[in-house]
């Protein structure tokens, strides 16, 4: 399907509400593990030290997340069926890429969340005797959700969600900015950023800095299907306008948040929890330090929210991910040989399943598993990145879909990047 950009100065509102929902579903999904946990303890440990990597993740890897709006917008279609069009090679290896990765994540995100939760309501001490209680409700309340509502649901949902932590972290960004930083204790020294610890964490963090790199194919999935809720095919400039916006506010509050964890917890002698209910609650008394122990409530509810809307995004575009390489691979008729919607269902079941099992394997060791997910979908991310720029040539979408000159250039600088770092951290990792 093809819709030629048109030249309008401006959008129509009308038209352009119709569009929204995809880039603020990638925020919302973006803004969880990466923003609240890995940006907050880059600020807590390092102070402004790493602030440079995360601005070059987010800079470096932004073309190859435009890119799939771009393809969404110039074909009608995803990202995965253009990897089809790369060969059975490429759709092959990055459906065997998601089976790899996509219980880690899954896991991690699920087991924030559930700090989260647990932090907010206690629900621990309802059965104690079944330590991962609420990883186990997480699990069944997002697949039960999925399995039962639509996309327009989980499109107004992150919405209502997103706004609420964006407000919230604006506040106390600009307040902990007017207040500044906390004192040091005597004799602080800064921690080496050039160890291997610190090498490997760096990593770790740039790895979902904003999100993992093959989650780019969630956004064109999304606009697809935003395309089908509302019958209106929006133009490339519209298009790129909700997912620009989403983006970079994304790309933003990654800022804001080691601002935060460096100003309020970075040289003082304190640290952020390790378990995930002590680190959720550590994390909530940084927003309540500087706003007041009123908005403890306000703060732990926003957090929770923003998770859960991240679980549903995540859940709902690893199964839509598998619904449509499924189909892509094993169908010789896709409308006739395979339910897309069995696949939906069965995808989010052993999705649940698979995670459950990485948490119980991992129970105790949040941060552990945390990093561990995290650097997986970075040693992966090159693959993603040289896929989407290929699919942004003219030998498959029309040439006035083509990006300038700019996103080539910046294209290139993060392939280097991300191929650089991820061969360093074999070097560190398993040569050095």
């Amino acid at each position: 399907m093809y819709h030629k950009p048109t030249n309008y100065t401006f959008m129509n509102w009308k038209k352009l509400k119709k569009t929204l929902g995809p880039g603020i579903l990638f925020a919302s999904t973006a803004i969880g593990v990466s923003h609240l946990v890995q940006s907050t303890r880059a600020g807590a440990n390092y102070g402004f030290a790493l602030l440079l990597f995360i601005v070059a993740a987010n800079v470096l890897k932004f073309p190859f997340f435009e890119f799939a709006a771009r393809y969404a917008s110039a074909t009608g279609k995803s990202l995965i069926d253009g990897y089809k069009r790369l060969g059975k090679f490429a759709i092959w290896t990055y459906f065997i890429v998601t089976i790899c990765s996509m219980f880690f994540v899954s896991a991690a995100v699920v087991l924030v969340t559930a700090g989260f939760m647990d932090n907010l309501f206690g629900l621990s001490g309802l059965w104690s005797t079944f330590k991962l209680f609420p990883v186990a409700l997480v699990f069944l309340v997002t697949v039960g959700l999925l399995m039962s509502g639509r996309f327009t649901f989980l499109d107004h949902f992150i919405k209502v969600v997103g706004i609420t932590l964006l407000i919230s972290t604006l506040i106390v960004f600009v307040l902990t900015l007017l207040k500044g930083p906390a004192e040091h204790v005597p004799n602080f020294i800064p921690p080496n950023i050039f160890d291997d610890t610190s090498i490997l964490f760096i990593i770790a963090v740039m790895g979902w800095m904003p999100t993992a790199m093959d989650l780019s194919t969630w956004t064109s999935l999304w606009i697809v299907e935003k395309i089908k809720s509302t019958s209106y095919h929006p133009t490339l400039k519209e298009t790129l306008f909700d997912f620009n916006f989403g983006y970079w506010v994304s790309a933003f509050l990654s800022i804001c948040f080691v601002t935060i964890g460096a100003y309020l917890i970075y040289g003082t002698g304190q640290s952020l929890p390790a378990g995930s209910v002590g680190f959720a609650d550590g994390v909530i008394k940084l927003y309540t330090t500087t706003m007041g122990n009123w908005s403890y409530i306000i703060i732990g509810t926003a957090a929770f929210s923003i998770m859960f809307g991240t679980c549903i995004g995540l859940f709902d575009g690893y199964a839509r991910t598998l619904q449509r390489t499924t189909t892509l691979l094993f169908a010789k008729r896709e409308d006739k040989t395979i339910d897309s919607r069995k696949v939906y269902i069965w995808s989010l079941v052993i999705l649940a399943v698979g995670s459950f099992a990485i948490n119980a394997f991992f129970s105790g060791q949040f941060k552990i598993l945390i990093d561990l997910a995290t650097t997986i979908s970075f040693l992966i991310a090159p693959l993603v990145a040289i896929a989407n720029f290929r699919l942004v040539s003219s030998k498959y979408i029309d040439k006035a879909f083509l990006p300038g000159k700019l996103m080539k250039l910046i294209s290139y600088l993060g392939i280097v990047f991300l191929t650089g770092f991820a061969l360093f951290y074999v070097y560190v990792k398993f040569i050095k």
